[in-house]
Formats: structure tokens, C-alpha cells, sequence
């Protein structure tokens, strides 16, 4: 690489370029920032959770109290604090409450295994938990201390500003997928995150009349923009449950209802939107983010909202490092350009800027770049290097990422270098999944690919050799969730004698056989449908998964399914007049067991209707008429 380095939208050396520079307080803590628009704005709704309501004062208040409780627990600067807890307005008071310690949150998913959580908590080594009493039961052995959030909701008085901290100081670390098995933490400084709250507001932008529906879970780094963004502003947070954020018709009511104008989500859920049926809200500023952004995908949001934004960045460099404002036409939209006061560079093996238009490894360098890798100085060194040409102490981070610089000026995401992948969102490196399957009775060797042999449907498959009788699928899934949180978990196995190699002995992932074109491992031999309730059933579940059949003992999630393909099968199946609570094939998850809730449950609305509309639409139906019945009701609809 040249002395200087070269920026990829320009040609010009770094030195001579400002084009991202802006201005920000680059001496003041995340927090801080909260209790100043406290201070401007005390009675506006700063949260709300299914009719319950905190205004910014009442948050500031609580927040505050429960920081005096973590000083006298010993939290201070560096020190990490686990959050294990539901979505609610507590998540928040525990957030903030940290940060006013002068402490840094850890967040931990309640969904995770125990095992998983007791190992991050163990490695960041945590002295201090923040949970519910609800969840206290969930949590492993712990040698932190473990205090509940909401003790501190009925403290009075006024509360002292928050703890004076440092701008490098950690503000959070957050733990992602790890090639050696185990997940690492990445140390996110309070700098680079006042940096990139102060850039977000300016562009997609964010005012004090705006309603943000946050939908993402806390361990996920982006929920950093929908949780604190708008308390900067004086907007309003509006928390979605866990439950409404994974069903299309919750999410959708949700956005109707809270008077969203902005939602920050992943290509999936934006699919898991659409296949429910959503119409669209002309007043919505769409952001999209967490994996790449197809050009089907965004000429089909586009004309539904009146903002679509196509956002990229790894956690190692503070949430989103580019961004792009997308129109819906043309093909794949690019990733657009660097955010204030950051710098990207395009860089071949040797460190060299790559010619325009010719791809290379994305490297990003800026305010936003973290600190490293927690107790990983190897590891560290490796993925944040020296920045040619910038100040003493200036790094880039080695994304992995490949990438090309387009004639306008804007960048285009090609792939990866490496086996980490992104599914639904989540950063996922593929050898963690690996060594998981690798420790279980009779696997030989696993190799673990993500897999696209469908529009939208991005899912893991797990190919392995074995050294005598694998367990069925179940006992597969079960093994790895008590290690692995459930988007890790592969939703395909596929049993080989041995795998196809590459000239220099290497496993050829490209020669891996679709998990159709083989006989995937299943629980049970296929058993044929007996009514024209279960016939119908399999068809729509087989055109919905891409398979040949379905069995009436066949597991919906077994075959492939997850939460997007099964709201396109409720909507499917809608359109024939059947209508399904959100949960019903997590609740019943085979042909036979989903049959027979439609048949018996009294709950679902108009049972005797919806049978008798069902049999009525399919007898005598083949295969070809039902799925054009159904295409026609689609482009209709209406009624076929």
C-alpha cells in the first residue's frame, strides 16, 4: 500500500481528503448525551412498552438510582456489567444505568443456551448481573453478583449526572460467533459510539417527531442505533416484544399502531413483512442492514415506504460504517459510501489499493474503529492494523469483507474471504457451528455451508461423515442448542460417505450437493397424508420449503423451516381461507399434529368455516390447479 493510503471514493490521498469530516463532541460519554435531552425535553415519552410508558424524565430518574446501586456494587470504568433481560423499559434502565456507573454493558439474549451465557460472563469476567426476577431461574452458576432492575422504581429524590468518563473508556462489549469455536468480545469505546449517533442523525436522519420501532435483539450490535439514537434527539423508542418482533402480522399491527416512522431491520425481516401480507407505509423510513440487500428485495420495499436506506458495518468498527439511500431500481444496491469521520480503503493481499473497479478486502479505519478483541491481543493485532499515512495510533480493521468501488463513487459488496457468513441477519462463523458437530458421539468430521437454493431463504446446512449410527435430526439440534443460540443451529443435515475434495486436499464447499439432491438425515421414513387436510397441508409446506414431499410425521423445522417460511405458509394458507394463530407450527410442527389443531382447537377463529372453505377449494384439485388457484389470488387479490 502506498505511504499516504488512498480513500476508495476517491483518488486522492487520505491526507488531502475530508469528505467524511464532521464535527462531534469527541469528549463526552454515551450517557451524557441522554441526560442533556432529559434535561431539554423531561415530560416527552423517551419509551414505550405494550401501554406502558417512561418519559424521559422518569427514565433519567431510574436510571440514575440504579447506578448509585451498581457504584456501591464496585462498577466503575472498565468494569463489565452482564444484561439479561427481556425487552421492556428495565432493558433500557439497565443500559443506562450501566453507562451512568461509568460501567460497560455486556448484553446477554435470554434465549442463548446457559452454557453459553456462564462462558461469556466467565470470559469478560463480569463481577456484576442485571436480570429480572422472572429470568433469575434461567441463569447458570455464577460467581457475579446478581442484582434485579426494577428495585430502583420507586426511588425519589434527585440523582447526580452520570460518571465522568473518559471518551475511550468501554461503553459496551459485545460478543460475535468465533472461528475457534468459541465466541470473542468486541470492546466498542464510548468515542466511537457518540460518533456514530451524531452521524446516524444527520444521515439516514433523525428528528424529535419521530416514532422508531426498535425490533432487535439486545446482543445484536445494531440495536445500539434503535435504543439510543432517538434519546438523543428527543424522539420516542417504541420496544417491540420478542414475539411480535418475529410474526408479520404482530410486527405489522405494531407499525400501524405506535405511529412508526422509522424501522431498522434485517433483508429477513423485511421478507417475513412482505410474505404476511404488508401493505406498506408511505410515511416509513426503511433501514436495511445485517446482511446483503438484494435488488428483488428492494424494488418490492422501496415503493412501500417513503425512505429505503441499505446500511453496512461490522461490530468492530461501531454498527454502521456505510450507507445508501436506495430508489428500487437497477440490480443489487450498493453499500454506499463511509459515514462521518470514517475512511474506507480497498486493499489486495499485499496491503496495495486495488485499481477502480477491481475488487479487494475492505478495510475501514476512523472514529468508529473499537478498541480490539477482549483479552485477545493476538487475535487483535491480526484484524486492526497500523492505518498508512494517519496519526500515531490510527488503525483499520481487516473486515473480511470483499468489495468493488462503482463509477459513482460508491462501494458494492461481493462476498467473504473467509467462512463467516451472515444469516437473517446474524454474524455467524461457520467453524464455531463445526467444532460444535465435531464433539458430538459418531460425527467424524462437519463441514457447515449457508446455503441461497432459494430466493430469500439463506439457511445453514450441516454435511457430515460418521463413524457409526448419527442421531436423528432432533437429537442433532437438541445437542447443539445446549451449546449454540438457535440461529446457529443448521437447519438441514445431510449425511455423506466422504466429501468432495479440491486437487490439493482441501473440502470443496462449492461440490456440496444441494440437500435435495441427496437424502437428508430425517427423524422418520415418509408416511403419505390421509385427508385432503393433511394433503393440502404438505403441498403448501413442500412449496414453501422447496422440497419434493412432505410426510405427515415430518417436522416443519426440520425440513429447513424457520420463522420467515413459516409466516409465508400461514399466508399461503390464508388465502385458502384457513387462518392460523402466529405460533401454530411452532406449537404443532408436523402435518398430522397442524391438522389435527385446525380440526379441534376451539380458540381459532371460525373453525367450521375455515374446514369447510378448505376442503371445498381443494377437492379435486391436482397438484398444477392448486398452485394456480393460488397465483391467481395473489395477482387478484381477492377471491380465486
Amino acid at each position: 500500500m502506498t505511504a499516504a493510503g488512498v480513500l476508495v471514493d476517491s483518488p486522492a490521498p487520505v491526507a488531502e481528503r475530508g469528505s467524511t469530516r464532521m464535527e462531534y463532541p469527541r469528549d463526552r460519554a454515551l450517557h451524557s448525551l441522554v441526560e442533556e435531552q432529559a434535561a431539554r425535553t423531561p415530560g416527552a415519552v423517551a419509551v414505550e412498552f405494550e401501554g406502558r410508558t417512561l418519559t424521559y424524565a422518569e427514565l433519567d430518574r431510574r436510571a440514575s438510582a440504579l447506578a448509585d446501586r451498581l457504584r456501591a456494587a464496585g462498577v466503575g470504568p472498565e468494569v463489565r456489567v452482564g444484561i439479561f433481560v427481556e425487552r421492556s423499559p428495565e432493558m433500557l434502565v439497565a443500559l443506562l444505568g450501566t453507562l451512568k456507573a461509568g460501567g460497560a454493558y455486556l448484553p446477554l439474549d435470554p434465549a442463548y443456551p446457559a452454557e453459553r451465557i456462564g462462558y461469556i460472563l466467565q470470559d469478560a469476567a463480569a463481577p456484576v448481573l442485571l436480570t429480572q426476577e422472572g429470568l433469575s431461574a434461567a441463569l447458570p452458576e455464577l460467581e457475579a453478583r446478581v442484582l434485579l432492575v426494577g428495585d430502583e422504581e420507586h426511588a425519589g429524590g434527585e440523582r447526580a449526572p452520570g460518571a465522568q468518563v473518559d471518551p475511550e473508556s468501554a461503553a459496551y462489549v459485545i460478543y460475535t460467533s468465533g472461528s475457534t469455536g468459541r465466541p470473542k468480545g468486541v470492546v466498542v469505546p464510548h468515542r466511537a459510539v457518540v460518533n456514530f449517533l451524531h452521524t446516524m442523525r444527520r444521515e439516514p436522519g433523525l428528528s424529535a417527531e419521530d416514532v422508531l420501532l426498535a425490533v432487535t435483539t439486545l446482543s445484536f450490535d445494531i440495536a445500539g442505533l434503535e435504543l439510543f439514537l432517538p434519546l438523543t434527539v428527543g424522539a420516542r423508542v417504541v420496544i417491540a416484544s420478542r414475539e411480535t418482533a418475529s410474526d408479520a402480522r404482530l410486527l405489522a399491527e405494531a407499525l400501524t399502531q405506535c405511529g412508526a416512522t422509522v424501522l431498522q431491520a434485517t433483508p429477513a425481516t423485511w421478507r417475513l413483512l412482505l410474505a404476511g401480507g404488508w401493505a406498506g407505509n408511505p410515511r416509513l423510513r426503511a433501514l436495511c442492514g445485517g446482511e446483503a440487500l438484494d435488488g428483488e428485495l428492494a424494488r418490492r420495499v422501496a415503493p412501500l415506504v417513503k425512505e429505503l436506506w441499505n446500511l453496512y458495518g461490522p461490530t468492530e468498527t461501531t454498527i454502521w460504517s456505510t450507507v445508501h439511500a436506495v430508489d428500487g431500481r437497477g440490480g443489487t444496491p450498493p453499500i454506499g459510501r463511509p459515514v462521518g469521520n470514517t475512511r474506507t480503503y480497498l486493499l489486495d493481499s499485499a496491503l496495495d489499493v486495488v485499481p477502480l473497479g477491481t475488487e479487494g478486502e475492505l478495510y475501514i479505519a476512523g472514529d468508529g474503529v473499537a478498541r480490539g478483541y477482549l483479552h485477545r491481543p493476538e487475535l487483535t493485532a491480526e484484524r486492526f492494523l497500523p492505518e498508512p499515512g494517519g496519526a500515531p495510533g490510527d488503525r483499520m480493521y481487516r473486515t473480511g469483507d470483499v468489495a468493488r468501488q462503482r463509477p459513482d463513487g460508491t462501494l458494492e459488496y461481493l462476498g467473504r474471504v473467509d467462512f463467516q457468513v451472515k444469516v437473517r441477519g446474524f454474524r455467524i462463523e461457520l467453524g464455531e457451528i463445526e467444532a460444535a458437530l465435531a464433539a458430538l458421539p459418531a460425527v467424524a468430521q462437519a463441514v457447515v455451508t449457508a446455503r441461497r437454493d432459494a430466493p430469500g431463504d439463506h439457511r445453514l446446512v450441516a454435511y457430515l461423515t460418521a463413524t457409526g449410527e448419527l442421531p436423528e435430526p432432533a437429537g442433532l439440534r437438541a445437542a447443539l442448542q445446549e451449546t449454540l443460540p438457535e440461529y446457529m443451529v443448521p437447519a438441514a443435515f445431510v449425511r455423506l460417505d466422504a466429501f468432495p475434495l479440491t486437487p490439493n486436499g482441501k473440502v470443496d464447499r462449492k461440490a456440496l450437493p444441494a440437500p435435495d439432491a441427496v437424502r437428508t438425515l430425517r427423524a422418520r421414513e415418509y408416511v403419505a397424508p390421509r385427508t385432503s387436510l393433511e394433503s393440502v397441508l404438505a403441498w403448501t409446506w413442500a412449496e414453501v420449503l422447496g422440497t419434493e414431499r412432505v410426510g405427515m410425521h415430518d417436522d416443519f423445522f426440520e425440513l429447513g423451516g424457520h420463522s420467515l417460511s413459516a409466516t409465508q405458509v400461514l399466508a399461503r394458507l390464508e388465502v385458502l381461507k384457513v387462518k392460523l394463530p402466529p405460533r401454530a407450527l411452532f406449537d404443532a410442527p408436523t402435518v398430522e399434529r397442524l391438522a389435527r389443531l385446525i380440526l379441534s382447537n376451539e380458540e381459532i377463529p371460525g373453525r367450521t368455516e375455515m374446514i369447510a372453505g378448505i376442503l371445498k377449494k381443494v377437492k379435486g384439485m391436482s397438484g398444477e390447479e392448486r398452485r394456480e388457484a393460488l397465483q391467481a389470488r395473489h395477482a387478484a387479490g381477492g377471491e380465486t
